[in-house]
């Protein structure tokens, strides 16, 4: 099951993925880019257009479809999905509760309290 983290590059709390979904997930996301870059030479479309047109519809990316189904979150754009896995980021800040960026980091990006 997802655990809701806040997500730096998102700037929002939102479900991450536990190494169990991670494992199902990663292929699924090889292969949507993968279908990203066979869509661009098909088409010949810039990589914002693509993106745009395989993220709803019939040609929906498995690797979004995918996440909605695991977290419940309609995401739209699936290089985010690369950093909405739990494991990437450390424990939670014991002053303001944002997790700290890495599991080495030694001080809060948020609000610079060092790791206990």
């Amino acid at each position: 099951m997802p655990i809701v983290r806040y997500c730096w590059r998102c700037e929002i709390d939102l479900p991450m993925l536990t190494e169990d979904e991670w494992a199902i997930m990663q292929p699924v996301l090889i292969q949507s880019l993968e279908q990203v870059a066979r869509y661009r030479r098909e088409s010949g479309s810039a990589l914002p257009e693509a993106l745009d047109t395989l993220a709803e519809g019939d040609e929906r990316l498995p690797a979004l479809a995918l996440f909605e189904k695991m977290t419940g979150m309609n995401e739209t754009n699936v290089n985010a999905i690369w950093h909405h896995r739990a494991s990437m980021y450390g424990p939670d800040c014991t002053e303001c509760g944002k997790p700290l960026r890495t599991p080495k980091a030694r001080l809060c990006a948020y609000c610079g309290t060092e790791r206990v």
